[in-house]
């Protein structure tokens, strides 16, 4: 099993949990270049919010996409983007990925824009 089959039966797994509680999950992406950030209904079927550094607001903010700067901000307008639909509580499936570097950066900044985990 190699490193991204690894990470995937990991997401799968978060996922499966998280299903089970019925709770608004905030999903993040990373790649070399950017970061995503969604959040998905109780269901899982749809996709209430999202925010990434692909995003032209964010892309004059900051140049590079891939660094811890940028997740912080996506992790603050991810956050906003929810309090304005009313969500406060979130699961946060970090998709197998570490909670290390831009995943950790963007779930703290989220936590101070008022989202609970």
């Amino acid at each position: 099993m190699d490193k991204k089959q690894s990470r995937l039966r990991r997401a799968r797994q978060t996922r499966i949990k998280i299903a089970a509680q019925k709770a608004v999950r905030l999903s993040v992406h990373r790649s070399n270049c950017h970061i995503y950030a969604q959040l998905w209904s109780g269901c899982g079927t749809k996709v209430l919010a999202s925010a990434s550094t692909a995003e032209a607001t964010v892309r004059q903010q900051v140049p590079n996409g891939g660094n811890v700067a940028a997740a912080q901000i996506v992790g603050k307008l991810i956050a906003e983007r929810a309090k304005s639909q009313g969500i406060e509580q979130v699961a946060f499936d970090r998709s197998g990925f570490q909670y290390h570097g831009r995943v950790k950066a963007l779930a703290e900044a989220a936590r101070e824009g008022g989202l609970k985990f």
